[in-house]
């Protein structure tokens, strides 16, 4: 192998190996941002929350509105420990992961469906698609609207049995969180047309 194969290795190696690492953007207020912070040439963003739109029928802005509320765009995001006696960490209080803040069953669910059985929670394009996927089987199954980022939001915190339920109505965080993400997306959504996302 030559010495300038061996070097344009390296760089690529490395690329790849601080992109695995990078941090979440830090200005996640801003959809533009956000996506500028992470459309280098190894991850693209953009394209592919753009490709997710184009799969599933939901808006961007929807997507990133709702990655947004769930992980604030960090790719390892959990939920918190409870507390054993009140001080001693303990178990989690759901299997929730990654950008989407997936359950375990929810996520094979999606891997076996789409037949994406490499998907990682921690990747943002499969985290984007399986926002756009349990979104549009919503929209499916409810008759919700796939721009409807309030009733979209409420089907994904409560699980589509608790939306169908109407788990939510007597819920005042969860209807405060669903309205925060509807903000959110058309905040995103007035961005996106300043910056030509």
């Amino acid at each position: 192998m030559c010495a300038s194969s061996f070097s344009k290795i390296v760089v690529v190696a490395s690329a790849l190996a601080l992109s695995a690492c990078a941090s979440a953007p830090n200005q996640i207020n801003d959809v533009c941002a956000v996506f500028e912070q992470n459309d280098g040439w190894i991850s693209n963003w953009h394209r592919e929350a753009k490709q997710a739109e184009r799969k599933h029928g939901v808006p961007v802005p929807v997507l990133m509105a709702t990655l947004r509320k769930e992980s604030g765009f960090k790719s390892n995001a959990k939920p918190p420990r409870t507390k054993l006696l009140g001080f001693i960490p303990w178990k989690r209080q759901s299997s929730a992961y990654g950008y989407s803040q997936a359950l375990d069953g929810t996520w094979a669910q999606y891997r076996t469906e789409t037949g994406n059985f490499a998907a990682r929670r921690n990747s943002f394009a499969d985290a984007v698609d399986f926002v756009g996927w349990y979104h549009s089987k919503t929209a499916d199954t409810y008759g919700v609207a796939r721009n409807d980022t309030f009733n979209l939001y409420l089907a994904y915190y409560a699980g589509w049995g608790g939306y169908k339920r109407g788990d939510w109505r007597g819920n005042a965080s969860l209807q405060r969180y669903a309205r925060d993400t509807e903000a959110m997306a058309q905040k995103y959504a007035a961005q996106l047309a300043r910056c030509g996302g």
